[in-house]
């Protein structure tokens, strides 16, 4: 019997989360699972697709030994743009999940763009052509893996973001789907039609026969399989949403007017357009998310690739032991003392969207300690949000009162205090920290058709001013970053 809880798993590059929660968003239970991410060549990102299923399985059993089998249903978000080719009779990975990181691909977009292909691209996507995609990396494993060609033309291979390999690794193989908001991440999606597209698909050679199913996000995907996890066997899969989209849901934007900012290993900032595609600004258009009722939700969309990685990665670099040593060693200074880090690491997303960018420290002197460099990587992570923010501004054509912001790196206060002052707006920090999960169950909810309330409480931090000067040196090594790429 149902105890009338939602599992909602967060699939994240970092880590794994599952969640049970009751009607009233309360959460009962949760678990986290942390996840490896391998470098092997420059500029290569991957992980273990195995892996992430079996971090998925684990999760949940944790959570039904508080709970029990019982669910309503089981509510999915996942890291996007996350590529993953298995084969349908062994159900193995034809090789590891490139990572929405990796820019192994990039060869290949150049060659698509200078075969003019791009503008039609961007018409039929909303995206603009780089290797962030998932298009290009499938079309790369067909031809790196020997006989994936052969395999994919015999009907045995499928193809799809973290979404569909859950959803096929939890149905024991009997469901290959998708939802809307994934789907329209892949570059292989007419984002006006809600389709899958012959054309795109032709240009960047991956054939349609090898990708899921396209649904709205709320729809019943599938059920759960006997044997496969703790769950009661038939449990069903009744929502699936990329986690920023998922984010955006949990903070309860349901009209254009409002941007929320996801702080994960990337960031995203997302703001509501209505129900027709849109792109400006060097921004993205997007599915927000799609209902079995009212259809397809629009969005813009600004991606930035390394965010709170930023931190993480200067916090090896200078031989700390944690993310959290680093904050408080950025605290001894009140500022970075002209120093500026541009986390350019696997190239710069929006709004200057330069693949071939990379990472630079500049206006170091004398006078410049760990302390400062501690502090450029906190202010690095702002001053990315800060620039896409100003664009959505600008294509918004009004000031914004507040930005709505989530995600691990945002429970830093000093960041969040940062960021206020670079937008001049108020910053509003979600206290739920797994807002990707409770906005799947939440969207699961919408899907069973039963109620489901989010408690929406948040601390502020209003701006302060006098960020011209950092504002000033960040632009000045932005252009140094883009100058070397070029």
């Amino acid at each position: 019997m149902s105890n009338g809880l939602i599992l909602a798993i967060d699939q994240g590059t970092t880590n794994t989360k599952a969640l049970a929660v009751d009607a009233s968003g309360v959460v009962v239970a949760r678990v986290s699972v942390p996840m490896t991410v391998d470098y092997p060549r420059p500029g290569w990102a991957e992980q273990s697709a195995i892996d992430i299923a079996a971090s998925v399985i684990a999760a949940i059993a944790f959570v039904v030994e508080t709970t029990g089998p019982d669910m309503d249903a089981v509510a999915i978000s996942n890291q996007r743009e996350t590529i993953v080719v298995w084969d349908a009779v062994t159900g193995q990975p034809i090789a590891p999940a490139i990572t929405w990181q990796c820019r192994r691909s990039e060869a290949r977009c150049s060659a698509i763009a200078a075969a003019g292909h791009a503008p039609l691209i961007g018409e039929r996507t909303g995206l603009g052509l780089d290797p962030l995609f998932p298009a290009a990396k499938i079309a790369w494993l067909l031809d790196a893996v020997p006989g994936a060609r052969d395999a994919a033309a015999a009907a045995r291979l499928r193809a799809g973001t973290v979404d569909s390999w859950l959803l096929w690794a939890l149905t024991g193989g009997r469901s290959h789907a998708t939802d809307h908001s994934n789907a329209s991440r892949t570059q292989l999606f007419d984002t006006a039609a809600c389709a899958w597209d012959a054309q795109l698909a032709h240009i960047f050679d991956v054939p349609l026969g090898i990708l899921p199913r396209a649904l709205p996000s709320d729809s019943h995907f599938g059920e759960v399989a006997a044997g496969v996890a703790a769950l009661a066997a038939g449990t069903p899969i009744h929502a699936m949403l990329g986690d920023s989209h998922a984010a955006l849901f949990g903070h309860g934007i349901r009209s254009p007017g409002a941007i929320k900012a996801t702080y994960g290993t990337g960031s995203s900032l997302m703001t509501l357009t209505g129900t027709r595609p849109v792109s400006a600004h060097g921004l993205s258009s997007t599915i927000a998310w799609s209902t079995t009722e009212q259809g397809p939700v629009f969005a813009l969309e600004g991606n930035i690739s390394v965010s709170g990685q930023a931190a993480a990665f200067m916090t090896e670099m200078l031989g700390l032991s944690n993310v959290a040593e680093l904050a408080s060693l950025a605290g001894t200074v009140d500022g970075s003392n002209g120093v500026t880090f541009v986390p350019a690491l696997v190239g710069l997303g929006a709004p200057h969207w330069s693949p071939a960018a990379r990472g630079i420290v500049a206006g170091l002197s004398l006078g410049t300690r760990r302390a400062h460099l501690a502090r450029a990587a906190i202010e690095a992570i702002a001053l990315q949000i800060a620039d896409v923010f100003d664009a959505m501004e600008a294509y918004l054509g009004a000031p914004i009162d507040r930005l709505s912001a989530d995600g691990a790196a945002s429970r830093n206060d000093a960041l969040m205090q940062i960021q206020a002052d670079l937008i001049g707006r108020q910053v509003w920090r979600s206290d739920q920290p797994e807002l990707s999960a409770l906005g799947a169950a939440e969207m699961a909810a919408t899907g069973l058709g039963r109620p489901f309330s989010i408690t929406r409480n948040g601390t502020s931090f209003a701006p302060r001013g006098g960020t011209e000067q950092l504002r000033d040196q960040w632009h000045a090594a932005i252009r140094q970053a883009l100058i070397q790429a070029h």
